[in-house]
């Protein structure tokens, strides 16, 4: 699973204690760990803000919206409202049906991965977006209110529960970016997720969390967003 070394095991060597037992452990930490999600957004806002409002009135063009609003499951399994620039077009959902009729190689790489890599859903510019997890910066608004946090699991939708066999997840906020995120990305199964976010439950720190901001901003900046 760990396909980079440098990634992976041996960048957080060990797995010290269960991760329920680790985070009971951690109140101290936990609660720094949410005002430096406050600090660090309010310092990173106004920038942010200018970026989005250029990007949202580039996505406006079609004549659509400029913002998406998403179901997301965040702490304890509670459903909270995601938000992100729009990347797809109209109608999108009956657009993936169509294209699963049509293509049955593309329902099985949406069941291993919750994702494709060619979506018929996505318009030229929420390509961009994506590449670059541009679109994902109105969740910067999500840490500020509490139902995320810099660094965590990737948010996942109530439908994919199902599909998601770990329990960790739901003992933290969902992050802006993590481990998985540094790491296979969209290389693993959805499935496979799970084994990250137990794995960040158990590593979690400081050092950990700023390690991880730091080669997310790498990961960005090789445009591997799908």
């Amino acid at each position: 699973m760990w396909r980079n070394p440098k990634l992976g095991p041996q960048l957080f060597a060990t797995l010290p204690a269960p991760y329920d037992e680790t985070l009971r452990s951690r109140s101290s930490y936990l609660k720094a760990k949410r005002g430096f999600d406050i600090l660090v957004t309010l310092l990173i806002g106004p920038l942010i803000l200018a970026i989005v409002t250029v990007l949202a009135l580039l996505v406006r063009l079609d004549g659509e919206k400029a913002f998406y609003f998403q179901p997301r499951l965040g702490k304890g399994g509670e459903v909270f409202c995601l938000w992100k620039l729009r990347t797809m077009v109209p109608d999108s959902e009956r657009k993936l049906q169509e294209y699963f009729e049509a293509d049955p190689a593309a329902r099985s790489e949406w069941d291993r991965t919750q994702k494709l890599r060619n979506d018929p859903r996505v318009t030229r510019l929420g390509k961009y977006l994506r590449k670059y997890s541009a679109d994902e910066l109105p969740q910067l608004l999500n840490v500020l209110i509490g139902d995320m946090s810099l660094v965590g699991p990737r948010p996942i939708l109530p439908e994919q529960r199902r599909h998601y066999p770990g329990t960790a997840y739901f003992t933290m906020r969902p992050g802006l970016t993590g481990l998985w995120q540094i790491n296979e990305r969209n290389s693993c199964t959805f499935a496979e997720r799970a084994a990250y976010d137990t794995r960040y439950a158990g590593l979690m720190s400081f050092s950990a969390d700023l390690l991880i901001l730091l080669k997310t901003v790498l990961v960005v900046l090789r445009g591997t967003g799908i």
